[in-house]
């Protein structure tokens, strides 16, 4: 049978497992259901199937032939703590958690491609299909990583996907090199000395000092950064106070950094303790900076990305193909995993009526029309990986 007949046989039960998922989110490294029902599916196929890394993660592996290549296709599996609002019959039963990413999808095309994979036995070597805890919470490729996912289940390359609302339709966008940012943060303590608001002289005013710090770091990107080298400083809160007549003893600032290059990130984690410290001083007080580093930037390796590309123009044609003339500033925990091995990450647009809600939306739904498309595309890419010499 054809790939794409059989992938459009499969369609109901795509549309069926995403749904499911979709019903019954999970947070990161608390997906037991998920996990237990991927292991399953997978059981079922035929692939042998190891649980419990990073305590929900999954790995599936189908071997062919007699080939000694191998290739590994990561799907992320949990959810978000968002109240969902789409109105879909099939939406979250559980409040307060949705799967507002699309990882309900990403999971079901990797489904799809496991059946089609185990069905066709079109491939020379061994495939790893890798569902992966907490992408959105607690670096789960990470934790994946560090208990030995690649010492036990060794990958020439790695890829994944994500779909994005915010290009068309069954669109493939890749790039070489960096494509996600590396995100931290700051959190910001000023320590003043409260009191009466109508004694401003007898205190020290931690919110005034704190509106100069959240003001004298909007200066990092545009005058201490090279213009040519991708960042954010945005100050995502400022906590304060609790009445007109009371000057507050503290204030804190929640600060979110993205960067690409590692020395323009340790710039700017330099750069907003001194701020941040000089400041204070010169208001008379101080201030103390917690800052944790999270997630790296995504890199892509070059032959990989090069091979991702032609795979996705013989499939869908050179139309459907882009390359981003610059990354997205997200971030993403796929990072970790082509740290230890080759590979390659790109997006999969699925807008249609550009009315679609974006990403970490309450509305925000999957579009089941892009199971079909993941799911074949995972499958040809590795067949065509492992028929390669």
């Amino acid at each position: 049978m054809k790939l794409s007949a059989a992938i459009d046989n499969a369609m109901p039960e795509l549309v069926a497992i995403r749904r499911d998922l979709h019903a019954h989110p999970e947070l990161g490294l608390d997906e037991t259901r998920t996990s237990a029902f991927i292991a399953r599916h997978l059981e079922e196929l035929g692939y042998q199937v190891a649980t419990g890394i990073a305590k929900t993660g999954v790995v599936g592996t189908l071997r062919n032939g007699t080939g000694s290549r191998s290739i590994g296709i990561r799907a992320d599996i949990d959810a978000l703590p968002i109240q969902e609002e789409t109105g879909v019959a099939y939406a979250s039963t559980k409040p307060g958690l949705m799967h507002a990413c699309g990882h309900d999808g990403h999971t079901a095309m990797l489904l799809g491609a496991a059946r089609a994979l185990a069905e066709r036995r079109n491939f020379d070597g061994t495939i790893h299909l890798i569902f992966q805890p907490a992408e959105e919470n607690a670096g789960g490729a990470k934790i994946m990583v560090d208990e030995g996912l690649f010492d036990r289940f060794p990958c020439d390359a790695v890829f994944a996907l994500h779909n994005e609302p915010n290009l068309p339709f069954g669109q493939f966008a890749l790039r070489e090199g960096p494509i996600m940012a590396a995100v931290d943060e700051a959190r910001i303590t000023v320590h003043g000395r409260g009191g009466h608001g109508a004694e401003p002289q007898a205190t020290a005013d931690p919110i005034v000092c704190g509106a100069s710090i959240v003001m004298a770091l909007q200066t990092i990107v545009a005058r201490n950064i090279h213009p040519m080298d991708p960042s954010v400083v945005t100050v995502g809160a400022f906590h304060a106070g609790s009445a007109s007549n009371i000057i507050p003893e503290r204030a804190e600032i929640v600060v979110g950094i993205r960067s690409f290059d590692p020395a323009v990130r340790d710039e700017l984690e330099r750069r907003i303790r001194m701020i941040t410290e000089a400041q204070a001083s010169s208001f008379g007080m101080r201030a103390t900076v917690d800052y944790e580093r999270s997630y790296d930037a995504t890199i892509n390796h070059k032959a990989e990305t090069d091979f991702l590309r032609e795979a996705a123009i013989r499939f869908a044609g050179a139309d459907k193909v882009v390359d981003l003339a610059r990354p997205f500033m997200g971030s993403e925990d796929f990072a970790y995993m082509l740290k230890e091995r080759p590979g390659s990450y790109f997006f999969l647009g699925s807008r249609v009526t550009g009315e679609e809600k974006s990403l970490h939306h309450p509305g925000y739904d999957f579009n089941d029309d892009l199971l079909p498309i993941g799911a074949a595309f995972w499958t040809e890419l590795a067949e065509a990986y492992l028929a390669r010499r």
